[in-house]
């Protein structure tokens, strides 16, 4: 991680990191193995904007072996129709989705309906052998809706998806790795070391690059003029120029 890190004060569900290039969040809600309230949101949507204006990579995290064991079902028990129709987990988790850089969520331990739909909304899922992904809401008489529905299914396509919000199924380290909803399986003493090694690596490509590629990716359907638009941006910016004439005067990055 870079040297010159900042913690920022004032959440009470959340802790925040800031560095030049990148800002860490640790949910921490030990009382309620992190589960996502009211308050944590707020706070998260307090970050997403400060990502919005000064784009930077983001790593989501959780504190004491647990990623977020899923929404507080107090909060949950107590909302009606109005509270579902303003979205308030999914509003922010598509928000995460959406922000300008990539994002990465280093997951040990649960990660259990609305704390897998964060996950899910990340562009990078790291997880300890330990990591347990799964959507039981319908349990509790409800649905996934923040996301699950139909970003898993894009992660994994539909039988697994099912598998997951239908029949239960939870998805553990092997079987996610397996399936491809994590990129690697990390000991936990080691998961936030692996995760800033790999955005050490995405900070050393090009901001725009990094920026237009999640865009491009992001676009549903794919489009050809999307890509054509996209790199004739970057082929006008200094930064492609200064990096290709590094890499042809033999410099590496």
């Amino acid at each position: 991680m870079p040297e010159a890190t900042a913690a920022v004060p004032g959440h009470t569900t959340i802790k925040v990191e800031e560095s030049a290039d990148r800002v860490v969040v640790t949910l921490h809600r030990p009382q309620a193995r992190n589960a996502i309230n009211a308050a944590m949101v707020r706070e998260l949507h307090e970050v997403c904007a400060g990502l919005e204006e000064r784009p930077r990579l983001l790593l989501l995290t959780g504190d004491g072996g647990t990623f977020a064991a899923g929404a507080d079902i107090g909060e949950l028990r107590d909302r009606g129709r109005e509270q579902a129709l303003q979205g308030i987990n999914s509003r922010l988790f598509d928000r995460i989705a959406r922000l300008p850089l990539p994002t990465v969520a280093a997951v040990d331990g649960w990660a259990l309906g609305g704390g897998a739909e964060l996950a899910y909304a990340c562009d990078v899922r790291l997880a300890s052998p330990t990591a347990t992904f799964g959507n039981p809401e319908p349990g509790l008489g409800i649905l996934a809706a923040a996301g699950a529905c139909w970003r898993l299914r894009d992660l994994l396509g539909a039988s697994v998806a099912k598998q997951v919000l239908l029949a239960g199924r939870r998805l553990g380290a092997d079987d996610a790795y397996r399936l491809g909803l994590v990129a690697e399986i990390v000991p936990a003493g080691e998961l936030l070391a692996r995760a800033h090694a790999l955005l050490d690596r995405m900070a050393r490509s090009g901001p725009l690059a990094l920026r237009l590629t999640k865009l491009v990716t992001d676009a549903p359907g794919g489009h050809p003029v999307t890509d054509d638009l996209a790199q004739a941006i970057l082929f006008e910016s200094q930064d492609k120029h200064d990096r290709m004439d590094a890499f042809l005067a033999g410099e590496r990055r």
